[in-house]
């Protein structure tokens, strides 16, 4: 029988050696049809389906759900799809941010092809631009069709639009101890909300202003309380495997999966679960994969696993690919740079904090934390990040560092301009979008 010390025992098990950190990088984009920019079907003579088929031939093996295929793993990368078909690579665990963008751009490689073949793009945003919500089919897998948009149909709030219609870009890190991941944890979770309005990349909406630079993060704002956001215990130097364990069980569970059946058990914690109260589900058969799926329904700006996920930052184009795990990857994997960020973060009040957040959804790092604008504070945390770059000296073939990679955020910086920002000014003209410049000069 699964016991609480299993669970705490499962986040342990994550404690990396200090000279074997990874990097892992994940980015969804959306695919859609040249000739109308609508996002293509699952099913079709273009669609979804025929893109996985492609890659098979390139060494990719199809994952099944029944009679669909949902996604496609090589070596220890994998390319899944999103609710509403977004084309997610999830890249292997990787030594240096050189390696990453090594294996970003044999992707995107592939995609190129792609395109041509089908007709088809692909776009890096944070938010799709023009399809309504009800033009955007969800992917027949049984997790998002049967359990999730019921859920967030009976939720409210924007769970539906968050599953259909947003895309993001993330980073994943190794920690060494538990002490090592309280203080990734703390200062990643306090400095997500600078992360999401310098890779703000979302201010449209149904071929209209939203109001927002990040409109993806707002919408996460308005999904799911029980599992969203940037709960105070993640910012908190208290914070321990066994504390973020009873947060996960006091979670509602989206399903138990057995025999390829998922049973809902939305009206569940997974703490109930373990006491056996849900009638369907014997706690005696409750395993530690059950505990690893309901993890990852756990949707924080910051979340845990066997390693730490970066989430706060909209899907972008290629430079902001590279530069989010570099930005990470400099302040989380250099000692002096992780204390530095941490005196920054550990002086801001949790309250602001969510204010701060709240803010950079709408106006970017023109909102104001500690009574200066959020821009200055980014200079300070890409100095910070610079620095623990420099003292990895990871070096390419060409002779650089990682610093390369953060260019694309030294340019934001410099303008004190979002690529969001500039999007309101270069595409949206006379109350209009221009639908075809977008189109052509956002996509890969």
């Amino acid at each position: 029988m699964l016991k609480k010390s299993d669970l705490v025992n499962y986040f342990t098990s994550g404690c990396k050696l200090s000279d074997n950190l990874k990097i892992g990088t994940e980015h969804e984009k959306f695919i859609y049809h040249r000739n109308n920019y609508k996002v293509i079907p699952f099913k079709g003579d273009v669609s979804v389906t025929r893109i996985l088929d492609y890659f098979n031939g390139y060494g990719w093996k199809s994952i099944f759900e029944g009679e669909n295929v949902i996604a496609l793993t090589k070596d220890k990368a994998s390319i899944t799809l999103e609710p509403g078909g977004q084309f997610e690579l999830s890249g292997a665990p990787l030594n240096t941010v050189h390696d990453t963008c090594i294996e970003i751009n044999n992707h995107l490689e592939i995609t190129k092809e792609l395109e041509d073949k089908f007709d088809v793009g692909f776009l890096g945003i944070g938010f799709y631009p023009i399809n309504t919500l009800d033009q955007i089919q969800t992917v027949p897998k049984k997790r998002y069709s049967e359990i999730m948009v019921p859920y967030m149909r009976d939720l409210g709030g924007l769970g539906l639009e968050m599953m259909h219609q947003s895309a993001t870009v993330q980073a994943n890190f190794d920690y060494t101890s538990e002490k090592d991941m309280q203080k990734k944890v703390n200062v990643s979770s306090v400095l997500q909300p600078l992360v999401t309005g310098l890779f703000a990349n979302s201010p449209f909406k149904n071929s209209k202003l939203n109001g927002y630079e990040s409109y993806r993060n707002h919408v996460w704002f308005n999904t799911d309380p029980d599992r969203s956001g940037i709960p105070r215990l993640l910012t908190q130097s208290t914070l321990s495997f066994e504390e973020y364990v009873d947060f996960a069980l006091n979670v509602p569970v989206y399903s138990i999966i057995r025999d390829n059946k998922y049973f809902n058990c939305t009206q569940y914690s997974f703490a109930d679960l373990m006491e056996n109260k849900n009638p369907e589900i014997n706690s005696e058969d409750i395993t530690l994969d059950d505990w690893v799926n309901h993890i990852s329904t756990i949707f924080t700006e910051v979340r845990l696993k066997t390693f730490i996920e970066m989430r706060g930052a909209d899907a972008g184009g290629y430079k902001s690919l590279c530069a989010l795990p570099a930005l990470w990857t400099g302040i989380l994997y250099c000692s002096e740079s992780l204390d530095e960020a941490l005196k920054i973060t550990s002086s801001i009040k949790f309250e602001d904090l969510l204010n701060f957040r709240k803010e950079v959804c709408k106006i970017g790092l023109n909102a104001e934390l500690n009574g200066y604008k959020g821009w200055q504070l980014a200079k300070e945390v890409l100095e910070i990040s610079k620095s623990g770059l420099k003292h990895r000296k990871k070096i390419n073939s060409f002779g650089d560092d990682e610093n390369i990679h953060l260019s694309f955020l030294e340019e934001l910086i410099s303008q004190k301009k979002s690529n969001a920002a500039s999007m309101m000014e270069k595409y949206y003209k006379n109350e209009k979008i221009n639908i075809e410049l977008l189109f052509n000069e956002q996509s890969f």
